[in-house]
């Protein structure tokens, strides 16, 4: 294990890490449907459209020359193609946007908020997302996360795991990538940040794909800190 004590900021992971995007939006999607009287396989959607997310976000890396698209563009334009792709009729423009914003009315998972004030009290803390900086804002006040500021891929107009976005967060900071921590849950992330000198922490969420659950069901690297939740990384911080 390294040296945590030069540490003075996490930055965190957030859909899937810090929030319980499957079940937030299932049950949430489930619930306005029947409202609105619309039929669907909502947990197809929901899947569905998590599995478009990296393409999404690789289809901006391979077209510089259009520019950086936020990822509320993004999960539009994809939730489009999943409405017609399972047929889902009565659906206004209204509609679209509500489902979209559904991204930005995420639940914690039950140790994420008492977790980060304790973090909190010693470290800055903040989200270092995909999400564009309107939905980490608005999914802070939703579910009442505690951050000191909010740092986004639209800051760095790059997509994790771009060098950009890690180095960026460092440099707003005005830290040293070595002073900064990524949190995740999601091995790949960290090996990302690893690479670019940030220490890192690893927090299973073996539940966040549901069925579908294939890796990150434990710690796959050399990570400075491993915990089964953000309570046990505040208790190995000193929090």
């Amino acid at each position: 294990m390294s040296d945590l004590a030069t540490v003075k900021a996490l930055v965190f992971d957030v859909f899937g890490t810090v929030v319980d995007w499957r079940t937030s939006l299932i049950t949430d999607f489930m619930w306005w449907g029947r409202q609105r009287g619309i039929a669907a396989d909502w947990i197809a959607l929901v899947d569905g459209w998590r599995g478009m997310y990296v393409a999404s976000m690789d289809e901006v890396r391979r077209h510089p020359e259009r520019g950086y698209v936020i990822l509320d563009v993004l999960h539009r334009r994809s939730l489009e193609k999943l409405v017609e792709k399972f047929a889902i009729k009565g659906l206004t423009d209204a509609d679209l946007d509500h489902l979209t914003r559904g991204w930005h009315r995420l639940n914690p998972w039950p140790d994420s908020v008492a977790g980060l004030t304790r973090l909190k009290t010693k470290f800055v803390i903040a989200p270092l997302s995909n999400g564009n900086v309107a939905l980490l804002t608005n999914m802070a006040k939703f579910a009442k996360l505690p951050w000191d500021l909010v740092m986004s891929a639209e800051l760095f107009e790059h997509y994790k795991p771009d060098p950009e976005t890690y180095l960026g967060a460092a440099r707003l900071l005005g830290l040293q990538p070595g002073e900064v921590m990524m949190v995740a849950a999601h091995n790949n992330d960290l090996k990302a940040a690893q690479s670019n000198g940030l220490k890192t922490a690893f927090v299973a969420r073996p539940t966040e794909y549901g069925p579908l659950q294939k890796v990150d069901f434990e710690a796959t690297g050399q990570w400075d800190v491993v915990a089964k939740d953000f309570g046990g990384i505040a208790d190995k911080l000193g929090c």
